[in-house]
């Protein structure tokens, strides 16, 4: 990546992180850091390092969940730790420091809303609510660039993400897919996997493979009226479930019979 663009990756692997967090690093010298990741030892001393010279850091959060959010606070201890031996050794750099993402979320001490600008010496941020994955998850548009970090709402690869964490989830997701088409993308910058460098194929790939999963569940109401939702995914899913993701599955299951059954009462 350029020099004014950089990541390191938590290293975190699993089902839903792919090959880890990805925490992105934009700017020089007035920088932003997005998604510190979670609290792992190696990680956080990685990141402090990489922002050891730099004079104004602001951390932001696209959303709470752990593996994007837990080590915001070592992160911030560590960073200032290191801003306060450089000054004990004679530097006359300032530096400050902040936290800003969603309302709710912990250790945020300056709330985004939609529309809100984050300042680099790279270009502005702009934090864009689209929620889905989570109620309060923010992606950042760096207009400069026509590049999104998109946090979770896409993955650097398959077709699928975490949709299925609260009432009204499915159609948020939809309605932000929407939303993300209107931005003009070259670039998005997901938090697990590789850069996406066909947006709207991207963004077609993720929709599509929602909508296919809402069809199966309307088609498998239709055609088992009384079934229970271990009959409804065994229908949606058959033998594809990879092992040990069954609980996830019944909830994501539970996501897309509220969001059909939403729609047939309207």
């Amino acid at each position: 990546m350029r020099d004014h663009l950089r990541f390191l990756n938590a290293g975190n692997v699993g089902p839903f992180t792919l090959d880890g967090t990805r925490t992105y690093l934009v700017g020089t010298k007035s920088v932003a850091m997005i998604d510190p990741g979670p609290d792992v030892g190696d990680h956080v001393r990685a990141l402090a390092m990489a922002v050891e010279s730099v004079t104004e850091l602001k951390i932001l959060l696209t959303h709470g969940h752990p593996d994007h959010a837990a080590a915001v606070g070592s992160v911030a201890q560590a960073v200032t730790r290191h801003a306060a031996e450089r000054a004990s050794a004679g530097s006359s750099d300032r530096f400050s420091m902040s936290v800003w993402g969603p309302k709710g979320v912990a250790g945020v001490d300056h709330v985004l809303a939609d529309g809100d600008l984050v300042v680099t010496d790279v270009g502005s941020l702009i934090a864009l609510h689209t929620p889905g994955h989570t109620r309060e998850h923010l992606c950042f548009h760096w207009e400069r660039q026509d590049a999104l970090f998109v946090g979770d709402l896409l993955l650097g690869e398959g077709d699928t993400t975490w949709v299925a964490e609260y009432e009204g989830c499915v159609a948020d997701y939809l309605d932000s897919l929407a939303r993300l088409r209107s931005l003009g993308l070259k670039l998005i910058y997901p938090a697990h996997g590789a850069p996406l460098e066909d947006p709207t194929n991207a963004l077609d790939r993720f929709e599509s493979h929602r909508r296919e999963r809402i069809a199966q569940v309307a088609a498998a109401l239709a055609d088992h009226p009384g079934a229970d939702a271990a009959r409804l995914l065994e229908v949606v899913y058959g033998d594809t479930l990879p092992k040990g993701m069954r609980a996830p599955a019944l909830q994501s299951l539970g996501a897309l019979l509220e969001y059909v059954r939403s729609v047939v009462e309207h």
